[in-house]
């Protein structure tokens, strides 16, 4: 369990403990789900994990936060969580400035890797706890509870314990505590990582349909790149603290402005050379340490100096029956077998080696085994070029 979830917890006793001396006013009844962070910094010793942070979040949109470890992204969940103590800047959600209110009163619904439920209390009163701490009639209560488990599809564990359902099942009854009090933003902290593939493929579809019913803001957070692409309207990528790219999944992974984006977001092949100037009729070229020169689509803005070209695997023919803008020659070094794609690495030289994606289709596959020649090539509409500055 994390620092943040231990507080959490915390803070969800000390409720339990003193809610007869809590009034429904002491809870924020912000119904607006926008959220705009400015400025927003945080320091641990002198190092900046979350370094000068502005986003703006729509009413009802889903947006994830992802990047590798150390990026910042849980940080800046937890900053708006009111889990974490910023260093400097501003958290509005609502339109109301949050950023010194305490985490129970800014009604937000938050749900750790953890699922943070109360193993001493059945699933209805996991549920229940969140109206209970907000002084809400039994009856209200009853109905929101039912509502709840119809909605994440639990309608007979009510009387069950949280040790007495499986992984999926806890982070149901997390989702439901999470929203039966009706917040207008959803907070989620690597919400499907301790679930199994198949189980947390499904759970991606299952949070969608729930963020489309409901309307409310959603913000997750994780380091898995599929869940991002399947669940988001808007993907931030996150390096060093700082934001490096915001945009739909389309658009980050059809046009990352760095090679670090690219290479986080999907599988890339990068061929890295030295840029040529046009000579005679030709347009710029790279020129790898391989000996392969790779014409430079027309469209790029490019300089003499060190570059890196970028491919997807998926975007690389093998072995086409209609000739590609650009080709090569190389050798089949591994074949890898996934069920629904078939992956080929290709050695173009004895430096420059190719991963090709093919879908596993009859008519789709090309005849080619480990060691056999193979031609690839590419269209130039599909080549991303990123010189020296945009590199890292």
């Amino acid at each position: 369990m994390t620092s943040a979830e231990a507080l959490y917890e915390t803070v969800l006793a000390e409720n339990s403990q003193t809610q007869v001396n809590n009034t429904a006013r002491d809870i924020s009844e912000v119904k607006d789900g926008c959220v705009r962070l400015r400025g927003l910094t945080k320091e641990y010793n002198g190092l900046r994990a979350v370094d000068d942070v502005s986003i703006d979040i729509a009413a009802g949109e889903f947006v994830t936060m992802l990047g590798p470890s150390g990026s910042g992204k849980t940080t800046v969940l937890m900053m708006i969580a009111g889990l974490t103590e910023p260093s400097a800047g501003v958290i509005m959600v609502g339109g109301r400035d949050v950023t010194q209110v305490r985490p129970q009163h800014r009604n937000l619904g938050v749900v750790f890797q953890s699922y943070a439920l109360f193993p001493h209390l059945t699933v209805a009163e996991n549920i229940a706890f969140p109206l209970r701490m907000r002084r809400k009639g039994e009856g209200e209560i009853r109905r929101k509870v039912a509502r709840m488990l119809d909605l994440v599809r639990l309608p007979n564990v009510a009387e069950r314990l949280p040790g007495q359902l499986s992984g999926g099942q806890q982070q149901r009854v997390a989702l439901a505590r999470a929203l039966v009090f009706d917040p207008p933003v959803l907070l989620l902290d690597e919400p499907l990582s301790a679930l199994d593939k198949k189980l947390r493929e499904n759970m991606q579809f299952e949070i969608r349909e729930l963020h489309r019913n409901l309307g409310l803001t959603i913000i997750n957070v994780t380091h898995d790149q599929t869940e991002a692409l399947v669940m988001s309207d808007r993907v931030i990528i996150m390096r060093d603290g700082q934001v490096v790219q915001c945009g739909s999944p389309g658009e980050l992974y059809e046009r990352p402005q760095s090679s670090f984006v690219a290479d986080f977001l999907g599988t890339s092949n990068f061929l890295k050379g030295e840029l040529q100037e046009p000579r005679d009729a030709d347009g710029w070229s790279l020129l790898t340490a391989g000996g392969l020169r790779c014409r430079i689509p027309d469209s790029a803005q490019v300089s003499k100096g060190q570059a890196r070209l970028m491919l997807r695997p998926e975007r690389i023919s093998l072995n086409a029956a209609a000739a590609p803008e650009q080709s090569f020659e190389g050798r089949v070094t591994e074949i890898a077998y996934t069920g629904d794609l078939i992956r080929y690495r290709v050695a173009l030289n004895d430096r420059d080696v190719v991963e090709v994606t093919l879908q596993n289709k009859p008519g789709h596959v090309p005849q080619a085994s480990i060691g056999s020649q193979a031609t690839v090539g590419w269209r130039f509409e599909d080549v991303h070029v990123f010189v020296e500055s945009s590199i890292e």
